[in-house]
């Protein structure tokens, strides 16, 4: 396993985009269009997108 797929601290450094959205409270095809829309940040790998968690959780630290 490389480095980058490896867990930390027992969770995966990625989420999908619908566990992103499920952690905003909202549909997989909301999370999906807030991809697309760059409202949620996205890696793209081939054709697989994933959300970075560590943006992701900035992200939602913001507003606090």
């Amino acid at each position: 396993m490389s480095r980058r797929m490896q867990k930390v601290e027992g969770d995966c450094l990625t989420l999908s985009i619908e566990e992103a959205a499920a952690k905003l409270g909202v549909s997989r095809d909301a999370g999906y269009r807030a991809a697309k829309r760059g409202q949620i940040p996205v890696i793209e790998v081939g054709r697989l997108k994933r959300v970075p968690r560590a943006r992701f959780e900035r992200l939602l630290n913001e507003g606090e």
